[in-house]
């Protein structure tokens, strides 16, 4: 029997092998090329991503996945069988497959419905369902038990999962479509309006993964290339962390909103442990420089980083279906 933890994001796709590790992290692309009539699939993954803003004018740049809800099934389909042939899992094998899909915090019956049929169309023999707050904590080998529930906060590009959990499972918790793709489009206005350059969301990446940083006085500095609003010609910039500092916090600080918010609804005594334990910290965002530091000196509370922030819920979900979580986890998540 082959097991299977997928983690389908915004942005891009982790596939967690118990026994093997991450066997597959791509985006969670399609480029579909269109005649007007029939549609075809381009490219999958990282090709079809890396064809961001320099494709044919017949093909577009797809995301399956927008804010954690499948927008396009079919593509994802085709997309998920793509992946599961590049780890040697093709559809005479997937048969055999146990597969954890990890949802957002929350996620409705719809949503499952969705991932259900896409597991069907890729010949997936069991399906199971666990959340990104449990999966998180999981991953980042946190003790789970009735009486002691921790709190998790997952920014992820396209949703931002935040929940107080224990091995029962969620407390209280909910998802908001907010989080490091925001970002992004917030930079690609910043850039027009500051520097008169028109730069794409491949680049906007890029100058938040470069220099986007929450430590006060960071000067790391990047070289930004795009077109000129002036005058159209290609041209290029110098832009530094305290440049851009403003237009990441507009949004961890919309993030911490929710999160005193979830945490103002909590029990006393879930409280009282979540102050003790502190918040742990998981999502591509949290690779941003200084954000634990920033997130604690504005909660007042401790926050714990992890060294792989962006695959702790991955590799939570593979051991779910490795340990002795699973019967826990399908009872109260599925």
């Amino acid at each position: 029997m082959i097991r299977l933890a997928i983690d389908i994001g915004s942005f891009t796709t982790k596939i967690y092998m118990p026994g093997c590790g991450v066997v597959l992290s791509e985006a969670t692309c399609v480029a579909v090329e269109s005649d007007g009539e029939n549609i075809t699939c381009k490219a999958f993954g990282d090709r079809a991503r890396a064809l961001s803003g320099k494709a044919a004018q017949n093909t577009h740049i797809v995301n399956p996945v927008k804010e954690g809800d499948i927008a396009h099934p079919e593509l994802l389909s085709a997309l998920l069988e793509y992946f599961l042939e590049k780890i040697e899992v093709p559809r005479r094998k997937a048969k055999n497959c146990e597969v954890m899909f990890i949802l957002p915090c929350g996620a409705k019956d719809e949503l499952k419905e969705k991932y259900l049929d896409v597991a069907y169309d890729c010949n997936i023999g069991r399906t199971y369902f666990t959340q990104t707050p449990f999966a998180a904590i999981l991953g980042q080998n946190v003790t789970l038990s009735e009486t002691s529930p921790v709190f998790c906060l997952d920014i992820g590009y396209g949703i931002t999962n935040i929940a107080a959990v224990s091995l029962d499972g969620i407390i209280s918790g909910l998802s908001v479509n907010l989080g490091g793709g925001n970002i992004d489009i917030e930079l690609i206005d910043f850039m027009a309006e500051n520097f008169r350059l028109k730069i794409g969301t491949l680049t906007a990446e890029r100058l938040k993964n470069n220099v986007g940083s929450l430590l006060e006085d960071d000067n790391k500095m990047t070289v930004v290339d795009g077109r000129s609003l002036e005058d159209g010609t290609p041209s290029s910039v110098a832009v530094n962390s305290s440049q851009i500092e403003g237009v990441i916090t507009l949004y961890i600080d919309k993030i911490l909103e929710y999160v005193s918010l979830v945490m103002s609804k909590l029990p006393a005594e879930v409280a009282s442990a979540v102050m003790h334990g502190g918040i742990y910290l998981s999502g591509g965002i949290a690779k941003l420089d200084g954000i634990g530091g920033y997130i604690s000196k504005k909660l007042g509370i401790t926050v714990n980083e992890n060294e792989e922030p962006a695959l702790c819920t991955v590799i939570g979900g593979g051991m779910i279906l490795s340990g002795d979580y699973l019967r826990s986890a399908l009872a109260t998540t599925d």
